[in-house]
This record gives C-alpha cells, sequence and structure tokens, in this order.
C-alpha cells in the first residue's frame, strides 16, 4: 500500500531498516551519540506522547527554537506523529524577530533551550513551553519527562493535513510562513531520492540548519526516508568539515554532502592546494544559491567531481536538478523534477515567451503549498491560473536545461531602462581578483535608481574601481554600468547564502 504521509514512511524506514544506523551525531567532530531506526522512532514516539500531554492537538503548531541536535529530530518526527505543526525557526532568531513570529505562528507549544524560555514566555505567554538542554549529549537531556510509554497514538493523518511551517528567509518585509503538507514533503522527497539516488548504502554528511528545507526537508528526510546514515555535524567548522569528509580510515565514509555555494567557498579556501582524495565520494550538490561558473569548476578541480546544482524554495520544495548520471551545465538549475511543470512566463502578459527568452518562472507539482499561514492576501497573489508564481526570472535552452537570471524585485529600473542586477555580477565576478559582487539600485534623483557595485576581492588583490568600471563599460550597456563601486570585506547574506541586498543598499545610503 503506497504510504502518503510523511507519518507512515518515516515509521515504515524505520521498522524495515530496524537497528542499522541512523543518525550519527558529531560535537566538535567527535561521534557523541549513535541512534539506530528502532530508537529513533522510539524516542520519537515517547517525545509525542510528551506533546499529547501538553495539550498539542492536530493541526496545533509547535514552535521549534533550538539549536541543531538530535533533540530536534526527535521533536519534529514525533509532531509527524500526532498531527502537530513542526515550525522550525532559526534559533539566533533576536527578541524583536520572534515578536512577529510567535506572533504570526500563534503556538501551542514551544521546544527551546533553557536561555530562551524567558525570552519566549514574556512574548507569548499563552503557550505550553518545554526546555531542553542541547548542550548536553542527548541520553542525557531531559527530553520526554514524566510520560508514559505505553499511551496509544491513535491519532489519523492524511495527506492533506499541514506537517511543516516554514518561514521564508526573505530579504525584505516580514517573513511569510509556507504551509507543507504531509503529500508535499513525501512527493519532495520520493523526487529527491530517486533523481539522486539516494539509498541505505549512502552516508550523508549534514553540515546544514535544520530550520530551512534545505537542511531539514532536501538532506534530513530523504536520507532518512531512503534508510541512509546520517553523520550530522553540530555546527558548520570547516576543517572539522574537511576532516569528516575526507576520512576513510575510522568506519565507512561519507559519500554524500549538500551544501549552499557559500561553504563550498569557505571549504575550498580551508583546503587550499594541498593533495585531494575525495574518490569515495559518490554527490556533491548545490543549492539555496547561486554557484559562481568558477566556482562549479574549482569544485571539480579540488573534490574531483562536478558538483550537482539544483533549485528550490521554501514553499515548492526541490523543483529542478542537474541529472546525476548524464551532462551538468554549470550555471543551470537542470531541468524539471518528476510531476513538475515549468512555465517561463511574460509577467505583464501573463504569455509563455519563446524558448531563449526571459521571463517569470511559474510552477505546478505536488510539492508545492497550498498557501501562506493566515496571510490569504499573499496567498492569492502568488498564484494565477493555478500556477505557483515563483519571483525568478529564467529561461530555457535549446537543450531543456533551465538557468535563473534574477528576482523580478532585484530588477533596477534606471532612467526608464530594466537592468538585471545578476547580469551586472555576473560580469563584475569575472574579473581576476575580485571574489564576488553584489549589485543594487539605489534612489537617483535623475534617473530614479542607479545602478551601485558592492565588490568583495580575494586577498592580496589589487583591483580598482576604475578597472572594475572600464571592464563593464567593454561588456554592458552603459546605463548598466555602476555609477558607484564599494569595496566590502563581506558581502552580507542569510544563513543559507542569499546575498542581504537591504543591507547591501545601506552601503550606499546610510549617511
Amino acid at each position: 500500500m503506497s504510504k502518503d504521509t510523511l507519518k507512515d514512511c518515516f515509521e515504515e524506514s524505520c521498522a524495515s531498516r530496524g537497528d542499522a544506523p541512523a543518525i550519527e551525531f558529531l560535537r566538535k567532530g567527535r561521534l557523541e551519540t549513535l541512534l539506530s531506526y528502532r530508537q529513533l522512532n522510539r524516542d520519537a514516539d515517547r517525545m509525542a506522547r510528551r506533546f499529547v500531554s501538553m495539550g498539542v492537538e492536530k493541526g496545533d503548531r509547535v514552535v521549534l527554537f533550538m539549536g541543531k541536535s538530535l533533540a530536534f529530530l526527535t521533536a519534529h518526527f514525533a509532531l509527524q506523529k500526532i498531527g502537530g505543526i513542526s515550525t522550525p525557526l532559526n534559533p539566533g532568531f533576536k527578541q524583536s524577530e520572534m515578536e512577529y513570529l510567535l506572533g504570526d505562528a500563534d503556538p501551542k507549544a514551544i521546544l527551546c533551550e533553557p536561555d530562551k524560555k524567558e525570552m519566549v514566555a514574556k512574548i507569548c505567554p499563552a503557550a505550553q513551553i518545554a526546555t531542553v538542554d542541547i548542550a548536553l549529549p542527548y541520553p542525557q537531556a531531559d527530553l520526554f519527562g514524566a510520560i508514559d510509554d505505553d499511551t496509544p497514538l491513535e491519532i489519523d493523518v492524511a495527506p492533506e493535513d499541514p506537517a511543516l511551517i516554514i518561514y521564508t528567509s526573505g530579504t525584505t518585509g516580514n517573513p511569510k510562513g509556507a504551509v507543507l503538507t504531509q503529500e508535499n514533503l513525501i512527493h519532495d522527497a520520493r523526487n529527491i531520492i530517486d533523481i539522486w539516488e539516494i539509498s541505505s548504502s549512502d552516508i550523508l554528511c549534514h553540515v546544514l540548519p535544520l530550520f530551512h528545507v534545505h537542511g531539514l526537508c532536501f538532506a534530513l528526510h530523504t536520507s532518512l526516508l531512503a534508510g541512509a546514515k546520517v553523520r550530522m555535524l553540530d555546527a558548520f567548522v570547516p576543517q572539522t568539515v574537511l576532516d569528516v569528509l575526507s576520512d576513510k580510515d575510522q568506519g565507512d565514509p561519507c559519500t554524500v554532502f549538500m551544501a549552499v555555494p557559500a561553504m563550498y567557498a569557505i571549504l575550498m579556501d580551508n583546503w587550499g592546494d594541498r593533495k585531494a582524495d575525495f574518490d569515495h565520494m559518490r554527490l556533491w550538490t548545490s543549492g539555496s544559491a547561486p554557484l559562481l561558473v568558477k566556482e562549479f569548476d574549482r569544485i571539480k578541480r579540488i573534490f574531483g567531481k562536478e558538483p550537482v546544482e539544483r533549485e528550490g524554495m521554501s514553499e515548492t520544495g526541490m523543483n529542478f536538478s542537474n541529472p546525476v548520471r548524464g551532462k551538468r551545465k554549470s550555471g543551470s538549475i537542470g531541468t524539471p523534477l518528476p510531476g513538475l511543470e515549468a512555465r517561463i512566463v511574460d509577467p505583464v502578459e501573463c504569455k509563455d515567451v519563446e524558448p531563449g527568452q526571459v521571463g517569470e518562472l511559474w510552477l505546478k507539482s505536488r510539492s508545492i503549498t497550498p498557501g501562506y499561514w493566515r496571510k490569504p492576501k499573499e496567498t492569492e497573489e502568488t498564484f494565477q491560473y493555478g500556477w505557483f508564481k515563483t519571483g525568478d526570472l529564467g529561461r530555457i535552452d535549446d537543450d531543456g536545461y533551465y538557468y535563473l537570471t534574477d528576482r523580478i524585485k532585484h530588477i533596477i529600473i534606471t532612467g526608464g531602462e530594466n537592468v538585471s542586477a545578476k547580469e551586472v555580477e555576473t560580469v563584475i565576478d569575472k574579473i581576476d581578483g575580485v571574489a564576488e559582487s553584489a549589485v543594487v539600485g539605489v534612489p537617483d534623483e535623475r534617473w530614479g535608481e542607479k545602478v551601485v557595485a558592492a565588490v568583495k576581492l580575494n586577498p592580496g588583490a589589487e583591483v580598482t574601481a576604475d578597472a572594475i568600471r572600464q571592464h563593464c563599460k567593454k561588456n554592458l550597456h552603459d546605463w548598466k554600468c555602476p555609477k558607484e563601486i564599494r569595496f566590502t570585506e563581506t558581502i552580507p547574506r542569510n544563513t543559507m547564502g542569499k546575498v542581504l541586498k537591504e543591507q547591501v543598499k545601506s552601503f550606499f545610503t546610510a549617511e
């Protein structure tokens, strides 16, 4: 019988794999806790009973406000068993951010670390609050409380039931909670398992945070539902990650690695010119932010294989991927996943554009959110004729590979002309000595907006603003060239590597 809920698929995988290792949790690079599939399922059952004892019912939101830990995983899968809606939040959020998010989510319960209890209780006094000290080894943490292990969990969970709320990592405005159903999550996980050939023989090196779909859904759900082993690191520490990835002497070596481009850049800078031996690694994937062509080439040179670039969103799960077996095109997000319908549409006329032309990417899939939590207006604006409007501009080539060219909201209108920030960034990033750039538009009395660029140089590089201007003039129309260039030591990004364009704008507008 087909299993169409995350609850059913998780329990089926745990029953099938039994005492096989599910999670190895490494703290500071050392193995701290090993959980088998049987133990993980048992603990999820125990945590589910604790949530029920706290009054959590089907459809209730439960906020997981804690660092990366086994307690987080146990709680997340526990909620799937009782029809609760797992609502993970970045543990680094401050009080002002949490005031909005908790007010929006309206949770029945909050699971947090002890030092966060006072803050969340002040913001959300009606919620049930439980704490767990994730600094302690998992077996020592008081996660389950005094619960009766024999209490039955007889709660029906259906494919259409909400399972997860992921708050979008938007760069402007308040975040929106993308509601993902049980069916959304299962369709997404099955697609990834299929196209990336994830199996019980794989070992995933997990370095991503758990409060985004990349680390929670694309990495964790797929690995556990496929019966693979997850080697989970408590934090992204470059040398520790490299040690784990390159280790072939102690136990089975890792075979799969998923990361964002910024992580790859840090790892490769740290690795330097040392001789590399990563032949045991089967799959390197990159997503959540654009991967520069030169970084694609560097990954291939250092790690020995071309990375698999893909595209996904909080609202949609994974949509596109380059093939595991077949041609991988650097700069392309690949081809649509099974069951995905995709269009490139003129955002004004709402008609499909010709192949090769740029338009907005519209999608249909069983993995796409039914809408945003308690935001009917925003939900209505995001869908048109049943299609999800991504807000991404892109094109398709003659081979059926898709490319993202920019975000609609990042288009700069200067003197009545539209300028793609990404097009300008691509030109600047090709200059020797430039590590990366971020191009934005800022208010200008004459042009409405003017094009400006923040540029980060490689260590020791000597590149002048005038040299960048001259290079741009050789490769771009004059109205696309930056009117102002500022050098910076860092390009501001969120936790998933996306450039925070509003912060970049402040480089040029702050007095």
